[in-house]
């Protein structure tokens, strides 16, 4: 089967970046939901743990109990809330407070511009007032950023929204509050970092979004993607290759099948424009659903060790590229 790379030193030079610009590791929380972007949640949980890292974000619950040995606090962004020393539940909707078990932590999100979920600006007093008369754990106020990522003026919008938001919950008596609204672009873009946490997803695994004209922050690619040969044959001239032949050797060669396909979560992409792989090699006619052909006889190759570069042939983002690969794909470290 195809093998995934972790590679440990890219992953900690990473965290290396990001704790310069948060000011310590202590005031990072790695992102590790929807199997840590694709590398793997309990493997990429121990190395962030033997790091140093001591706050993780995940979706779910059945995340937030694989990992939780390695961690003193794991926030659940889609959890329903129950008391528990370890974990804080995010609370998106103000008919959440209602039901909530008092005694669960809770973070109160807040829809600053995104639109997408959160308690609404003007939601906010009466949230807080509810909090107060329910005798709800607080025990944190959270935002995100549409578009951080981006050189416009909408982060700083939503950022001086944010800072309407902690007024008004300060206002109200609640001082025992954690807040955190910086994402990675976020971060990465930030001068002056001045919240309790930052949440970092797809930066601690190599990728920088931001435009060229921020300050270049190097990261570098934790995860690269092999494939095994599993047989090879000599293709004569005019033969054709794979479903619908959409591939005819141009002159005889060697052509070798490898273990990997759409089913693993390889992208099918387009036979007539081939992705070609970091060595040069172009993939042979349609991708299958656990096989590709590729030209040579090596045992091993290499077919991704970019998701970027990668994303860019698929006309997609990092971020997809790595959350499509199974979870059956085997993970070691190197």
């Amino acid at each position: 089967m195809a093998t995934i790379r972790i590679n440990k030193d890219n992953f900690y030079h990473n965290l290396n970046q990001l704790a310069l610009k948060a000011g310590s590791k202590e005031r990072l929380a790695v992102v590790l939901k929807d199997n840590a972007y694709g590398h793997g949640l309990t493997l990429m949980a121990q190395l962030a743990s033997e790091y140093g890292i001591r706050e993780a974000v995940v979706i779910s619950t059945e995340e937030a109990q694989q990992i939780k040995p390695w961690f003193a606090h794991i926030l659940i962004l889609n959890g329903e809330p129950f008391r528990d020393e370890v974990f804080s539940f995010a609370v998106t909707d103000l008919r959440q407070l209602h039901h909530v078990d008092p005694k669960a932590k809770i973070e109160l999100k807040v829809d600053t511009g995104m639109h997408r979920n959160g308690i609404r600006m003007e939601e906010l007093d009466t949230a807080l007032t509810l909090i107060r008369e329910r005798d709800l754990t607080l025990y944190g106020v959270m935002t995100h950023y549409r578009s951080a990522d981006v050189l416009s003026s909408e982060w700083y919008w939503q950022k001086h929204n944010f800072e309407t938001v902690k007024h008004i919950v300060r206002s109200a008596g609640f001082d025992a509050v954690r807040f955190h609204s910086h994402n990675s672009a976020a971060l990465l873009r930030s001068r002056h970092f001045d919240e309790d946490i930052a949440r970092v997803g797809i930066a601690i695994y190599g990728y920088n979004e931001l435009p060229a004209s921020f300050d270049p922050i190097p990261l570098h690619p934790v995860l690269a993607l092999y494939a095994r040969r599993t047989s090879t044959r000599r293709v004569q001239a005019g033969e054709r290759i794979g479903y619908g032949g959409d591939f005819t050797a141009p002159h005889t060669m060697t052509v070798s099948t490898y273990d990997l396909g759409y089913g693993d979560g390889w992208p099918r992409g387009d036979a007539h424009d081939p992705y070609i792989t970091p060595d040069g090699l172009p993939i042979l006619g349609r991708v299958s659903m656990d096989f590709v052909s590729l030209e040579g006889d090596q045992e091993t190759v290499c077919i991704m060790d970019d998701a970027r570069t990668a994303a860019s042939y698929f006309e997609t983002i990092s971020y997809e590229m790595t959350t499509a690969l199974s979870p059956e794909i085997e993970r070691e470290i190197v």
